[in-house]
């Protein structure tokens, strides 16, 4: 009693021979079947609230603009006018501010139209027109009046009803609505209400609002001139990546040794430049003393402690470095062995580079459901329509019932206000999709961020299952399983559903948690007192350190789910045990591993950036015909979409070679627990890492079969 616990068996005793195991064990039952069954009941109420957006949901009108009755141009019986006309769409500029409008939808407080095409010249109905026919006035391209308009009424009273408009503007659609030009080089109506100082200015506002489509068409230009060759950019990087990978089994060693001596040489030239500046700056005497306290961090390059803190934090870091290699070397070399021993496994199994794609697929299914959830669910309410009128002061208009509802199908109202109209308001907030529409919003963000994360984890898990029989077939790849990625991808659904869901669960929970502080301090930021912010960066911190944590432990623990099949906790507290028993190793590896991969993408995209400069940009002299590049509008454009698209290769494929370093790195180290290299209990490990760790095997792997 009270005596010191054995140091080997502080993090768990170490993993016991076991003369039946070979590998991903065949013969495992279902874990984790309660988070299993809960999960599958999740998605079916996912499901459900897709049903009940479907049911509820209107996204028409977000895709098409809607006249004052509240009926869709282009569709139906508009389906020949997709644009929206405003009779006055100076009151738009006048009385409600750009926000306001997209949020209502672009309703402005004046009539709308559908119209075929947007007027293209300036026309006003002159004064001598007015006692005319509106069938007379309003004909062929001016046949923009409310439906219904009797043919025989006089324009007068059409103007008086707001039934017709007074004159029409120079427009361009934009979102299916007629704006007028923002350059504004014509000569506005001589009308006594029109300020055309004020207009030019309202309109210039709006269109820089809400008016993209200029640029819009630009780059859906450069895009049809350039997609095929921003395809070959991507092949490029699928290629390089593919070759980086592969060689590693060949220039693993030299790689990371250049990789490490050029962190080194870079340490060593500020440790030199600091010196430099430091030697000046002290025959100057330029002291801090001098400088004193300032707010302005530029001054204090001018002063000599400043390069001297520097040059003694290069100092002990370049001397740091150095022992770490000199006391670790050995690790190292272990670490870059494993890098070579995955790279032989990815070439054994090319099928899993491409893997990716599969949880790609899956990704986009979960997003685009989730997106059109949304869209449903916020369209969702039956449209309300009011009364309303432009100028309650207008005889007649005083006891005018504006604002009350109203049918637009049903005969106009017997009013004596002119005018008066039944128009467009929105969508109702009441039943019961729509009291609930916060808490369903709520439900389909939790189902995003769980089916992204069991997406994720089933390929982490998937890629373990099929690295796992790579190490432990003892002759290689004799033994290797025919279709090892498709074996392990049927495994894990059918026993590990759960287990995926409860480490998926956990994230979410964290990231959900991520979520709402952000939200809570940005709506208390403005509020919030120096002492309050400190605490709250503290908050997001922590959990930021907790998602890294989680998603480090769920990633360990699948593997540890691939090879024995065993429920969440207990993988996660084995792969951690397993983990903190040889945390040295862990540390090396890791870091190893991560400047190689930084290395990698770094080759991958700057190379694919370099080159996709000099094509666009047409710095490439020479080229024939068929090769030659089209001139763009934004040249960097297919530059920027090459870069991105050479990140996500890179990533993709070098996030396989992650997995596959790590899943052979517990597979080792659970090697060296369960074997000591005898005939009866041989190694699985390469021949290199036998010969690093000093050891052997009685019978090596290749050379004879392993007694049974």
């Amino acid at each position: 009693m009270g005596g010191k616990p054995d140091e080997n068996e502080a993090y768990g005793k170490p993993a016991k021979y076991d003369p039946s195991f070979r590998g991903p064990i065949k013969n495992r039952s279902c874990t984790d079947v309660l988070c299993c069954f809960l999960f599958l009941v999740f998605i079916l109420g996912y499901i459900v609230v897709g049903i009940v957006a479907w049911v509820y949901g209107d996204p028409r009108q977000v895709l098409y603009p809607r006249n004052s009755t509240g009926a869709y141009c282009g569709v139906a019986e508009n389906k020949d006018k997709p644009y929206v006309l405003y009779f006055n769409i100076f009151s738009c500029v006048w009385t409600i501010n750009v926000i306001e409008i997209a949020q209502k939808g672009l309703q402005c407080p004046t009539p709308q139209v559908c119209v075929s095409s947007c007027p293209h010249v300036l026309w006003s109905v002159p004064e001598d027109q007015f006692s005319k026919k509106v069938g007379e006035v309003y004909s062929g391209d001016r046949n923009v009046c409310v439906p219904g308009v009797s043919s025989d009424m006089t324009v007068w009273e059409s103007l008086q009803l707001e039934l017709c408009p007074r004159f029409l503007l120079p427009s361009t659609p934009a979102l299916g609505r007629c704006f007028p030009y923002s350059n504004m080089n014509f000569t506005l109506p001589d009308l006594p209400w029109i300020d055309n100082s004020t207009i030019s200015q309202g309109i210039s506002g709006l269109m820089d609002s809400i008016n993209a489509r200029d640029i819009t068409v630009k780059i859906f230009e450069d895009f049809a001139h350039s997609w095929y060759w921003i395809l070959v950019a991507l092949g490029v990087a699928l290629v390089l990546s593919l070759l980086f990978i592969l060689l590693l089994r060949l220039l693993a060693g030299p790689l990371v040794l250049l990789l490490i001596l050029g962190v080194l040489a870079v340490l060593a030239y500020g440790i030199y430049h600091c010196c430099q500046q430091y030697r000046a700056l002290r025959d100057k005497g330029a002291s801090i003393s001098q400088l004193g306290f300032t707010t302005n961090l530029s001054a204090y390059q001018s002063v000599q402690e400043t390069w001297l803190a520097a040059l003694i934090v290069l100092a002990v870091l370049e001397g740091v470095l150095l022992l770490l290699l000199i006391f670790l070397r050995q690790r190292i070399r272990i670490a870059i062995s494993l890098l070579e021993e995955a790279s032989r496994a990815v070439g054994q199994m090319m099928s899993t580079m491409f893997y990716p794609l599969v949880t790609f697929v899956l990704l986009v299914i979960c997003i685009a459901y989730w997106a059109m959830t949304a869209l449903y669910l916020a369209t969702s309410g039956q449209p309300q329509y009011v009364y309303w009128v432009s100028n309650t002061s207008t005889p007649g208009c005083e006891t005018a019932p504006v604002n009350e509802s109203c049918d637009p199908m049903a005969s106009s109202k017997n009013h004596s206000c002119p005018g008066l109209t039944c128009t467009f308001q929105g969508y109702s907030s009441t039943g019961l999709a729509q009291r609930s529409l916060f808490n369903l919003q709520i439900y389909g963000v939790l189902g995003l961020f769980w089916t992204i994360n069991w997406v994720l984890a089933l390929g982490q898990c998937v890629l373990a299952g099929a690295f796992a029989s790579f190490y432990w077939a003892f002759h290689k790849p004799q033994d290797v399983p025919t279709f090892p990625l498709s074996s392990a991808f049927i495994r894990t659904l059918r026993y590990h559903t759960g287990s995926l869901a409860f480490g998926a669960l956990i994230l979410t929970l964290v990231q959900m948690a991520r979520i709402i502080l952000e939200y809570i301090d940005h709506k208390l930021r403005g509020a919030q007192n120096p002492v309050a912010r400190c605490i709250m960066c503290c908050f997001k911190c922590c959990l930021w350190c907790l998602e890294k944590f989680i998603k480090f432990l769920n990633r360990n623990a699948y593997i540890m789910i691939a090879i024995y099949g065993k429920n969440f906790c207990v993988s996660a507290k084995n792969a951690f045990m397993l983990l903190m028993r040889n945390i040295l190793r862990v540390v090396v590896l890791d870091k190893v591993t991560d400047l190689l991969l930084f290395f990698g993408k770094l080759l991958v995209v700057g190379g694919v950036g370099v080159l996709s400069f000099f094509f666009f940009s047409g710095r490439i002299k020479g080229l024939d015909k068929d090769f030659d590049n089209s001139p763009l509008n934004y040249y960097w454009l297919p530059i920027m979409t090459s870069i991105l698209g050479a990140y996500v290769i890179a990533s993709g494929f070098f996030g396989v070679f992650g997995m596959c370093v790590d899943t052979l790195f517990l597979c080792f180290l659970e090697d060296l627990e369960r074997n000591d290299g005898s005939l009866e209990r041989p190694y699985y490990m390469s021949k290199a890492l036998l010969k690093i760790l000093g050891k052997r095997n009685e019978a090596p792997p290749g050379n004879k079969k392993r007694k049974k």
